[in-house]
């Protein structure tokens, strides 16, 4: 049953990753696009006002990947929950440390209190 559950496990961490890859890919795509129209159109000496609704479109379209993203951290926070609940808490996925809050779910860093700086 646990070898079943590893296996179930690594096809779903697999595809995580690779949903997470695709949508970081997309998000700097979109911000490439983004980031190059206003300097293209200044260098053909047109008028801002050519192509601003494609600047705002594409504006929108970086924000709903920035979306995305999250949900798709928000996912991957559930699925390490979901990881601990069938016993495979143990097992490490991916080639990256988690930050603590993600690493271990039921214990996450308490905030301390600092002393108060000079000024």
């Amino acid at each position: 049953m646990l070898k079943q559950r590893r296996l179930i496990a690594d096809q779903v961490a697999a595809s995580l990753f690779e949903a997470e890859a695709a949508i970081d890919k997309a998000l700097a795509k979109a911000a490439q696009l983004a980031g190059i129209m206003p300097g293209l159109r200044e260098q053909a000496g047109l008028s801002a006002l050519v192509g601003q609704q494609a600047v705002e479109r594409a504006g929108e379209a970086y924000a709903a990947l920035a979306l995305a993203r999250r949900a798709i951290c928000e996912t991957h926070k559930e699925l390490s929950l979901a990881q601990q609940q069938i016993g495979l808490g143990a097992v490490m996925y991916g080639t990256v440390d988690k930050p603590p809050t993600m690493a271990d779910p039921q214990n996450p860093p308490r905030l301390q209190a600092v002393r108060r700086a000079a000024i």
